[in-house]
Parts: structure tokens; sequence; C-alpha cells
């Protein structure tokens, strides 16, 4: 019945309750002010301006919420204060109270204003175009049209449009936007690839498997958004006592009535319980706390998750680009006893010189920093794609890649050479074997670097009585690798994204307040459903960023210590305006039945109390949080 009304207004009412019309309506009342304080005569009052730009907001959604939400609010009692000191003429009582509480408003909308999530740029990493094979013959069509059953081809540098299985050629696929693996993962026959990964080398041909609205990527795309809707924003507390608010002060008002009969100490009683500083605690604190943040390095863009922050007693983290800097290093050079590492590494460079793999580029990385002689020139280079390169220089023929493509060459590995590789799978290394001629001469190991900060990190937030959880997508023994390096207590591998989401979800059921870290695409829907989402900003896609609560501008994982600290004083802060305003508040409205104070003075009085609750908001910004 009164919904449809309601929601033809409501944009007219949201502009005048938009920041550049509380400015205007600031302007009319500081004129008001003059107007009534200085005795100046015009034929108009300013303060009515203020009243109807600010006011009429104030009592539509107050109906509104009443009315078709049918709940009462915090606004009812404001509308019943600007009301009844209208009715009496303290036409300023009123314009002081509407401009008070729509000046707390805009501070709120600041606060609790969250970043969109970025659906367009997820779905940005889907290809457009597709080759479709019929019959040997290609043909480009629309990637929308893809089917079921469809065989596809995909060339080196190219995004995969669909979720399939590889029906012929072999490559190597970054999957890192689904899984945050550091590494590329080499595909072959019967292999799955899914949507959105980047084919690095081989051309291959697959089948679809799902329709592009059902591919991992889509599938993302929804958990994002449904934990999106999840995510409701902060109530303030005030609201949460309207209904007795509202009682108390209608009862108190009633009763200075009856027992003295007078109308302006009735009114005063209704003016000064408006609960202006109340409305002024939350927001004026966390955008203290927030600022103070930023100063730090940290970006924190929902007032929630900053208060639910201090609640938090379970720190999930994701690996790659987290916990680890996601760039791959020489971790060691095993050369045999009749070699040197240094003609390990030289051999190996000689051959990857050419190479675009990830694995090269960090071989080259390390050459270019320890060795100084040049490097000869390659020759008749060949790769096969996920299994490894050969060249030729000065005679001798040097092979680079798995233990399964040097064996495929004849070339002999002792057992020295193939006990270290057991020991350096199981820290979870990338392993190339070098070869020259008809004889393995070395292995070189690559991991991603665990950062400087994650272990004082991790046990900062231990002594803080907070458990922490690895969710990755990388391979199991990776995983546990890193987690017994700086004593991670729970470790799940090998997960997807919807995977990722159903363990933050399981630690949620068990009554577990969950901080999600990540920085990776595949990270976002976690980050969306955990209770409070922190992206690491610098290394962190977009999406990942846009999906978090908080943003991490450095590097340093010891600001989620510091997070949970600055969470606690920014909740205590809160309090502690709440009683300052309910303390002034009490006194107003004793002084108010006495007679002491009249509507306008009781304004006064209350707006005091709201400037008391800024100036103590405002220390938390340079508070030191230790």
């Amino acid at each position: 019945m009164f919904k449809k009304p309601f929601e033809s207004a409501n944009t007219f009412f949201n502009i005048l309750y938009a920041e550049k019309m509380t400015i205007v309506s600031g302007i009319f009342l500081a004129l008001g002010i003059a107007v009534h304080f200085l005795h100046i005569s015009i034929p108009f009052d300013p303060i009515w301006v203020t009243i109807a730009i600010s006011g009429s907001p104030i009592l539509f959604f107050a109906l509104k919420y009443l009315l078709v939400h049918r709940q009462i609010t915090s606004l009812v009692l404001i509308s019943i204060g600007i009301l009844a000191a209208i009715f009496i003429g303290e036409s300023f009582a009123a314009g002081e109270v509407a401009w008070i509480m729509a000046l707390g408003e805009i501070l709120e909308d600041r606060t609790f204003a969250k970043t969109k999530t970025s659906i367009q740029n997820l779905m940005s990493l889907v290809p457009t175009m597709a080759r479709r094979i019929i019959n040997d013959t290609e043909e480009e069509i629309p990637a929308e049209e893809i089917k079921q059953g469809d065989i596809i081809r995909i060339l080196p540098g190219e995004q995969i449009p669909v979720d399939g299985k590889v029906i012929a050629g072999n490559t190597s696929v970054n999957q890192a936007i689904l899984t945050g693996e550091s590494l590329p993962v080499d595909k072959t026959l019967n292999d799955e690839v899914f949507c959105g990964t980047l084919n690095m080398h081989g051309s291959i041909d697959i089948v679809c498997t799902k329709e592009s609205r059902d591919s991992s990527l889509q599938k993302m795309v929804r958990l994002v958004e449904e934990a999106s809707a999840n995510n409701s924003p902060i109530q303030r507390i005030v609201d949460t006592w309207a209904v007795r608010l509202i009682l108390i002060a209608l009862t108190i008002a009633g009763l200075t009535f009856v027992f003295t009969g007078d109308l302006i100490r009735t009114v005063t009683v209704l003016v000064v319980f408006c609960p202006c500083a109340m409305a002024l605690a939350t927001p004026t604190s966390i955008m203290a706390a927030i600022g103070q943040a930023s100063k730090h390095g940290v970006l924190i863009k929902s007032g929630h998750a900053l208060e639910i922050m201090g609640k938090v007693n379970e720190i999930a983290f994701d690996k790659t680009g987290t916990l680890t800097t996601g760039k791959l290093t020489v971790t060691d050079i095993i050369a045999e006893p009749n070699c040197t590492n240094d003609h390990v590494l030289q051999a190996c460079a000689t051959a990857e010189q050419r190479s675009e793999h990830p694995l090269a580029k960090a071989i080259m990385e390390q050459y270019y920093k320890t060795l100084t002689a040049p490097l000869a020139q390659d020759g008749n280079f060949t790769m096969q794609a996920g299994k490894g390169i050969s060249c030729k220089t000065n005679n001798t023929a040097i092979h680079c890649g798995k233990l399964p493509f040097i064996k495929e060459q004849n070339i002999i590995v002792s057992s020295y050479l193939e006990e270290q590789e057991i020991q350096l799978r199981k820290q979870g290394k990338a392993l190339i074997f070098v070869a020259e001629n008809d004889t393995c001469i070395g292995i070189i190991a690559l991991a991603d670097t665990i950062r400087s900060s994650a272990k004082e990190s991790l046990e900062k937030l231990r002594s803080l009585g907070m458990e922490t959880t690895l969710l990755t997508g990388d391979n199991k023994i990776t995983a546990d690798f890193l987690a017994g390096q700086i004593a991670i207590d729970t470790v799940h591998a090998e997960l997807l994204p919807e995977e990722k989401v159903q363990k933050v979800q399981e630690m949620q059921d068990a009554g577990k307040t969950v901080c999600m870290i990540g920085d990776g695409v595949n990270d976002a829907p976690a980050l969306k459903i955990a209770d409070v989402g922190v992206a690491m900003g610098q290394a962190g896609s977009d999406i990942s960023i846009e999906a978090a609560d908080i943003a991490l501008i450095g590097e340093d994982l010891n600001k989620i210590s510091y997070l949970k600290k600055l969470s606690n004083a920014t909740v205590f802060n809160i309090k502690f305006n709440i009683a300052i305003a309910l303390g002034i508040n009490l006194i107003a409205v004793i002084l108010g039945i006495l007679g002491i104070i009249g509507p306008i003075l009781g304004a006064l009085v209350h707006n005091a109390g709201s400037i008391l609750v800024i100036l103590n908001a405002a220390r938390l910004y340079d508070k030191k949080i230790a």
C-alpha cells in the first residue's frame, strides 16, 4: 500500500540528504544563527530552509521505515523532536537538530560505503572470440556461442575461453587466476583446463566440457555476487535502542507536561532526547581509525570490518603472493662431484636464454646476479611444451627439464642426483635437471620465497590468541613444507576458489570469526564470504582488492596484528562516545524538566555533546597502537 509512493519520492529525498545539499543547509543554519542572536530583522527566517533541506528527509525516512518496513528507528524520535520544536515556534532548535543529523548521515555514508565488486574486470579475463575446429577446419566464433562438445584450439599466449579437456597437444597453463599456484601446470592428453587461464607455450585442442555460463570463472563470479549480498552494513547501536528511547522520551515528556503543565519544558525534553551525539559516536570513531590506519599503510573500506576485526579468532591465509612473494627464485644448485655449481648454472642459462617460461626467467636472473661470463649463443633450440628444452653450443648438446624428459634423451642420471631429487621434492620445489651430451651434471631447484615478515607475523597473531589456517590451490607437498617453515596450525591444499569458500564457511559454522588474507583473483570469493577480507594491496589483483574490506598498501603482514589492536581501540572509543552522549543527554533532560533550559539552549547543549564526541573520536587518529 505504502511502498510505491515512497519509492517514487526516494530519489528526491536522497538528493536533499546528500553532501552538497547539507552544505547549503548548513549555510542557511549559520545565517539563521546570526539572525536569531544578532536580532537582525529580515522578512524570511533562513532556518526554514535548513528545516526543509535537512529535516524533511528525516521525516520521510522515518515514515518509510515505519510504514513500509514496519521498523522503528532513531529517526522517529528525531522527527518527534523536530516537529515538537516547530509546533511551539522554536524553529532554530528544529533546524539545528535536523542539520546535525544530516551531517552525521554524511559521515556514516563516507565511512560505510563499500567498494563495488568489479565483476566486469573479472569477466574481461574471458576472450571474446574462439577458434572452433570442424572437420579439421578452423572458424572464429564468439566465445558465448561455444557449446558442450565443441573442439576449440588455443594457441600459445592465449586465454582459454571455456572449461575443457585436452584432446591434442602438450602445454603449460598458468592457472593462478583460479588456484593461485605459483608455477604453470603442465597439461597433456585428458588433462582438464579452465576458463580464463592462460596457455603459456604449446598449441592445444580441447573439447568443451561446460558451457560458458557453467564455467569455473562464471562460478567464481556468482560466488562473489552471493557473498556481497550476504555482507550487511554495520548498524548503529542507537537504532537497536530506538523503540526503548522513543518510549522513554515520550514517557518522560508526558510526565513533565502532566506535573508542570509547561509545553516548553515538554518540548525541551524531546529536543535534548534527540540522539545526535549517539548517532555520531560510531561514524566519527570509525573515520578517525580509518585515518590512522591509512598512515600505517592500511586502507580500510568498511567500518563493519574494522569493528569485527577485534572479534576475529581465526586467520586464513592464501599462500602465493600472500605468505610468499609470488616470485620464483633459485634456492639450490646440486652438482655432480666432478662438476661445479657455477658450471651447472651456466649450462642451464645457455639453454634457457631464449625461453619465455617463468622458470627460465628465474634461472637467467640468478645467472646475471652471480656470474659475469657472457653466455655462448645456443643453436638448434627446441622445446617440448611441459617437458623440457634442448640446444647445441660449442659441439655440446645441453638438455634441461624434468627427469622423465632427461631420461627420454637416453641420458644417464646418477643415483646421487635421484636421491637429491627425492629430498627436494619433499620441500615442494620445482626442479630442472641439467645435462650435457649423455650425462646429467646437476639439478637446479626453484621455489617461491617466503615473505620476511611472515613468521614474525604469525607469532604475533598466536600471542593474540588467534589460530592460523593455510588455504591454497598449490600442491600439498609445497603447502605442507611452507606450513612447517612458519608454523601454521592447519593446512588445506589443492583448493579451487569454491573450495576455499567452503573451508571459510566451515570455520564460520564451527563458531569462528574468520579473517581471510589473499592477493589473487581466485581469493576474491573467499575474501567476500569471510567476516573480514584483507587483500595484499601492492601485489594483489584489482579484483581481490575490490572484494576485500581492507587492503595492505605494503607487504608487511605484521599489519594484521596492528589491525586487531586498532579494532579493539576503536570499539572502546565508540562505547566511550556513547557514554558521553548518554551522560550529556541525561543532564540536559533533568535541566529541561526543571525549566532551567529551554528548547534553544537544550539544542545547543546536546550540540555540545556532539562536539565532544567528535573531539574524543579525533584522538583515535593519533593514538599509539602498540
